[in-house]
């Protein structure tokens, strides 16, 4: 078993420091047994990074759409597993109003960096929370899973405004805050007529980030991780896109080794 104390041993080891943002995937079945279990675990993360801002994805694309259009960030269970569901309603965070790319944010400015999403309309704008990533020079840890489940990489596509990955028309979704207040919000869903999964393409991106140096390897409990660094690989990968004549990810093709 893992303990904290080791956790937060590893976490130094990858580079990470207290006072960095840092945006976490994790497989907590890829971790293995942790002291505390999975609320275990967010408290070490949480308590490791007490001088800087620790943001979970809380995602509810999977329940919000125009048949039930409804965002509540007291009650809308996220989508994506465990750790997410701990951190959307865990007393120390703040979770984002986005209606299907929220995130619970914790640490100094937790209110600050989560009001990011206050107006977001589109899954991942590059003012929102997660395209707010660059200009945090955050570390994004994908903890047992890999390039297919970061949600950072859709920020590059909405900076291109690549065709064809969001929904034609938007719809309204009633959004609900913490203290009950209610707000009407038009929003655009991920969506395209060809790749349903467009994100699964996404680790044809690991060899050049990992060749220019944009993501490191390290290790948390049992899983292997990806140390993403924001601004390199958003860098990265708008260049890669902009030397290409044709859609990278909407199917597998692997990108040009000489790119």
């Amino acid at each position: 078993m893992t303990t904290k104390k080791q956790l937060m041993n590893q976490l130094e080891a990858m580079g990470i420091r207290p006072g960095d943002t840092v945006a976490i995937h994790t497989s907590l079945r890829a971790v293995g047994p942790v002291e505390g279990r999975a609320e275990g675990f967010l408290d070490a993360l949480r308590e490791y990074l007490s001088q800087g801002l620790l943001v979970v994805p809380t995602h509810t694309w999977a329940s919000v759409n125009p048949e039930n259009p409804v965002f509540d960030v007291r009650h809308s269970i996220p989508c994506i597993g465990v750790l997410p569901q701990i951190a959307a309603f865990h007393p120390s965070g703040v979770r984002s109003l986005h209606a299907t790319h929220s995130v619970a944010v914790f640490g100094r400015r937790a209110a600050e960096y989560a009001a990011y999403d206050r107006e977001s309309c589109t899954p991942t704008p590059e003012k929102g929370c997660f395209g707010r990533l660059y200009e945090e020079r955050a570390k994004i840890l994908l903890v047992g899973v890999g390039q297919e489940r970061d949600t950072f990489l859709h920020v590059c596509e909405e900076i291109l405004d690549v065709p064809q990955r969001l929904t034609p028309h938007s719809f309204s979704v009633r959004i609900i805050d913490e203290a009950g207040h209610e707000e009407t919000r038009e929003i655009y869903k991920h969506y395209n007529p060809v790749c349903a999964h467009i994100s699964e393409n996404f680790v044809k991106f690991d060899p050049p980030l990992s060749k220019c140096g944009a993501v490191t390897e390290g290790r948390l409990g049992e899983a292997a991780v990806k140390v993403c660094d924001a601004v390199a690989m958003q860098d990265e990968v708008l260049r890669l896109w902009r030397l290409s004549d044709r859609d990278l990810t909407v199917d597998s093709r692997l990108l040009p080794e000489s790119w």
